[in-house]
């Protein structure tokens, strides 16, 4: 397998209603590039994975244990494992994820 990939060369999968992905996946980490419709909405769900969330474009509201607040375009979330998180789209979003360890179940 290359090193190098182009993100248009990867499939996109709908992971849940509204919010598509294209995987990376190295040997520690997973990364995925995600595009979120407008008020589609991930619920409250934790795994044992660490989290770094990277919203490049739009807005959205997210939840991470019992703080919940509304992230713009350069905002960052970094959550810890097994904490519940969840979001909703309030507009159309481009939003970067990485996780660690890899997500085997997202291969």
């Amino acid at each position: 397998m290359s090193v190098f990939r182009n993100l248009d060369d990867l499939p996109e999968r709908e992971m849940a209603k509204g919010f598509h992905a294209r995987m990376v996946h190295g040997d520690g980490m997973t990364v995925a590039h995600w595009r979120a419709e407008a008020g589609s909405v991930l619920p409250l769900h934790q795994h044992p994975h660490e989290m770094i969330v990277n919203l490049l474009e739009g807005e959205m509201e997210i939840t991470v244990g019992r703080e919940k607040t509304v992230l713009h375009a350069g905002g960052i979330a970094v959550i810890p494992g097994d904490v519940p998180h969840g979001v909703t789209a309030l507009t159309d979003c481009r939003i970067l994820d990485v996780w660690h360890p890899v997500r085997e179940d997202y291969r």
